[in-house]
């Protein structure tokens, strides 16, 4: 599954499409220069179960790292895999 990107400041997202329809998206926006605000994540029902949404959390902390930037997931689906994956509290 590909995780596509596109920003326009100072809002971003990530998103998962499948035969040119958007099945999955994370919405942020920057906050300062040095950190993003996850604001909303859903994905379409053809997806779920099969761990989209949590793909494009990992995704976000892997551009964080990059970025050497931090993440405030403010929104709660987020909020709670931050919860459950010790490995990227590095980036909160």
């Amino acid at each position: 599954m590909e995780i596509l990107q596109k920003e326009q400041l100072p809002k971003g997202r990530f998103y998962i499409e499948q035969e040119g329809k958007r099945v999955a998206l994370m919405t942020y926006v920057w906050s300062g220069d040095d950190r993003i605000i996850i604001e909303h994540t859903e994905v379409d029902p053809v997806l779920r179960g099969k761990n989209a949404g949590k793909q494009l959390v990992a995704k976000a902390v892997e551009f964080a790292r990059e970025r050497g930037i931090k993440i405030i997931p403010l929104c709660p689906f987020a909020r709670s895999v931050f919860d459950k994956v010790p490995e990227y509290r590095d980036v909160l």
